[in-house]
């Protein structure tokens, strides 16, 4: 079997209106605006990512800026909830930050975890847990929000299947989760040394609507492997269970393969390496247009096809500013 998956690599989703979805991981939530890149699929769109202050695995959100596209609530078959970690004691911060800032929220808990639920620009449910681990976490010291209280990356996310089994088969059996707690049709798993970054919550719901790939939805979700020959074992291994996996696909900043798990769900298996600091050193990350090598012929195209992104700086980000911090669509 392959080496234990370590955690959560990043996750992508797909948004309307890049400068939206900047103003407001940047400008509200205050990751670091990392990556301007493109879709290698669909090279005339944008690839933006947010993260601490490398990028680092485990804390990179990333989005495919598809503005023609349609909105739709996410549903069965798809990430449904991304939820960041922050410190136990930061929840009070959170949320008065979001009241000043006027994005609708509410207090929850879950699993003995305190927690704050909101939605992006896109309508992209999110949650603040207040269970978080700095092994990892490169703070990005012009964050608008303070090293005590800023988010360290991601903490876990929900998966919606219309029927678990499988999918919990496949991530205990095959992938190497654990089974932890569970409430009603929701079932944590963890993965690797567990904890922040390496939990996966299952939430069965057979009545619910099939989710679709559109605006303010999760397009995948990146699970990390230390190299590129544990990729390989990875996937030799998940062919052999029976799920349909793509060959390697070199994404610059990491290798990855993807497949379905069976609920539906895009998975992706991401090396580690090299990083987001492969073409631009660590204080000027996000600063141009970051294109691969192999697309650097499309750069002058590119430039005007793409429109401009204004990245917030925390003097702009002080003051309340609706239009950029709006809460849902």
């Amino acid at each position: 079997m392959a080496a234990s998956i370590p955690g959560i690599h990043h996750v992508t989703c797909i948004t309307k209106d890049v400068q939206k979805c900047t103003d407001f991981y940047v400008g509200v939530l205050g990751l670091r605006f990392i990556k301007k890149s493109i879709n290698q699929d669909l090279p005339d769109t944008y690839h933006i990512y947010f993260g601490d202050y490398l990028g680092t695995p485990g804390t990179a959100m990333t989005f495919f800026g598809w503005p023609t596209w349609p909105r739709q609530k996410a549903g069965s078959g798809q990430v449904t909830t991304v939820s960041f970690a922050v410190p136990a004691g930061a929840l009070d911060f959170w949320s008065s930050r979001l009241k000043k800032l006027g994005v609708d929220h509410r207090r929850t808990s879950r699993f003995d975890a305190g927690a704050i639920v909101l939605r992006d620009a896109d309508g992209i449910e999110l949650e603040l847990v207040g269970q978080a681990s700095d092994d990892r976490w490169k703070p990005w010291h012009e964050s608008p929000v303070d090293r005590d209280h800023a988010i360290r990356g991601f903490h876990s996310v929900t998966l919606t299947v219309a029927e678990s089994a499988a999918t919990l088969d496949l991530l205990t059996s095959t992938m190497g989760f654990r089974k932890g707690q569970k409430a009603g049709n929701r079932t944590r798993l963890e993965t690797g040394a567990g904890g922040p970054h390496a939990v996966v919550d299952v939430v069965e719901s057979p009545e619910g609507p099939v989710g679709e790939e559109t605006v303010g939805t999760v397009h995948h979700v990146a699970w990390r492997t230390p190299d590129a020959e544990a990729q390989v074992s990875w996937r030799d291994l998940l062919m052999r269970s029976g799920r349909n996996v793509t060959p390697v696909i070199d994404r610059w900043y990491f290798k990855s393969i993807y497949f379905r798990e069976p609920g539906g769900v895009l998975f992706e298996i991401a090396t580690d390496g090299p990083g987001f600091t492969v073409d631009e050193p660590p204080e000027k990350l996000g600063a141009t247009l970051s294109l691969p090598p192999w697309f650097q012929v499309r750069r002058d195209q590119l430039d005007e096809i793409l429109p401009p992104i204004v990245v917030p700086t925390t003097a702009t980000t002080e003051g309340h500013s609706p239009a950029c911090h709006a809460a849902g669509p």
